[in-house]
């Protein structure tokens, strides 16, 4: 006794949820690479703070000495935030200081800085721009800042600002654009939008 053929209606349907479930991993797969890299819609590349953060979270703590290494910093743990309504990022992070031997690594208070952010193709990333410290809280120090340790984050600060990128675009968003101009750099509705150009 052979089996019955699937009824062709029975047949259809198994095609169709075939394909369908097909469709459906293919534009999984595209949005998971799109939120990975920033998406782009028209003539904009926005990105999420989460994206930002997990770039951030890649490249720190970072080490820096100054004084032949008689005084060192040591940044960690950076929290990046894009508040509501500003035009400006929020990063803050905890910051170790050591001198005379003493280890920078460990924790010792925290400082908080806002920012815009530029596009510079040098380093294919965005970088801050016009950055401010808010505010400093590091208990050793009194809970402020000494000449040493403003010293220390102004030129970290300025030094991060012209050579490190918070992003870095990857080849994936840069094939995206193409031969399109990377133009100005905007902070609005909680994301990061970078305007392209022809």
């Amino acid at each position: 006794m052979h089996a019955r053929p699937p009824h062709p209606t029975t047949l259809s349907r198994t095609v169709l949820r075939a394909v369908l479930v097909g469709l459906a991993a293919a534009l999984l797969a595209a949005c998971s690479t799109l939120g990975a890299v920033g998406a782009l819609l028209g003539n904009q590349v926005n990105f999420t703070q989460p994206q930002l953060q997990a770039s951030l979270d890649r490249n720190f703590p970072k080490e820096y000495d100054k004084l032949g290494g008689l005084v060192s910093m040591t940044l960690m743990n950076p929290r990046l935030s894009i508040p509501q309504g500003s035009n400006r990022l929020r990063l803050d992070f905890d910051v170790g200081i050591g001198a005379l031997g003493r280890e920078s690594t460990r924790s010792r208070g925290r400082f908080a800085l806002t920012s815009a952010l530029r596009w510079d193709p040098s380093t294919r990333g965005l970088h801050l721009q016009d950055p401010s410290i808010e505010s400093v809280d590091v208990p050793a120090l009194g809970g402020v800042m000494n000449t040493t340790s403003r010293q220390l984050l102004n030129s970290w600060l300025s030094d991060y600002a012209r050579d490190e990128p918070v992003y870095r675009f990857d080849n994936t968003l840069l094939d995206r654009i193409g031969a399109r101009r990377i133009g100005s750099t905007e902070i609005a509705n909680g994301q990061v939008v970078v305007n392209l150009g022809n």
